[in-house]
């Protein structure tokens, strides 16, 4: 499903040829083609692979809880890893942005059409839903990196159907894809799991189908998406 998509993008946004993505994906050409011809995501996922690190996570993460600076040798020694260094290395290398402070004062600078900011917004107060019902639903938003240009559509739930319909409505005014979009730790999107963004298999199928990437902030991190939280502060 994730290579898919990612093959879709490359072609749709990036405007790769065949052969270059099949050389940067590590597939052949029939494995693009046939992902470029295909509208539908696949209808199987691959099983991941376990690894012998896992059992000492945890030990890790208390390691970088403490020491988010410590050397990966050093680390290694603490938790009695006694395997192969690469795997190893590759872990903490995956764990340790988790640990560390978010620097505030970092700054960004955004193209046209690179990436549009989406979070969702809440009604301070009840609004009428029709037939004598009220509530307080959430509010899909979304706002042009480049432009500041903002978009908002209610939503009936934060559940995947719903906050996916909800981006189609809001894409489709625009009349354009952004090349990204970027979410927070919203769980019909995605979650970050031992270091490793995974998106859910919906929202993996939309973007495939949009030929776009979706970027998830990692968790602590609420300055990745300063202009969405800016402009939705006025509502």
């Amino acid at each position: 499903m994730e290579d898919w998509a990612e093959i879709r993008r490359l072609h749709r946004a990036e405007g790769m040829a065949i052969r270059a993505i099949a050389r940067r994906m590590k597939v052949s050409k029939n494995t693009v083609k046939k992902a470029l011809g295909s509208h539908e995501p696949p209808r199987y996922q691959r099983k991941p692979k376990g690894s012998a690190v896992d059992e000492l996570e945890p030990q890790i993460r208390a390691v970088l809880a403490e020491f988010p600076d410590m050397p990966t040798t050093v680390i290694m020694e603490r938790v009695g890893w006694q395997r192969g260094r690469t795997v190893f290395f590759e872990r903490v290398q995956q764990l340790r942005p988790l640990f560390k402070p978010v620097d505030p004062a970092s700054r960004t600078e955004y193209r046209p059409g690179e990436l549009a900011q989406c979070d969702l917004w809440f009604p301070p107060v009840d609004v009428p839903l029709g037939f004598g019902h009220v509530g307080r639903p959430p509010v899909l938003v979304m706002v042009s990196g480049y432009s500041r240009i903002m978009a908002a559509t209610m939503v009936p739930t934060r559940q995947s159907p719903d906050l996916l319909a909800g981006h189609w409505a809001l894409i489709s005014g625009w009349g354009r894809v952004p090349r990204a979009l970027v979410w927070d730790n919203e769980s019909a999107v995605g979650q970050w799991r031992g270091g490793k963004l995974q998106l859910t298999e919906t929202m993996n199928a939309f973007r495939g189908t949009l030929g776009s990437k979706v970027i998830q902030c990692r968790p602590g991190d609420p300055e990745a998406k300063p202009v969405v939280a800016y402009r939705t502060s006025f509502v």
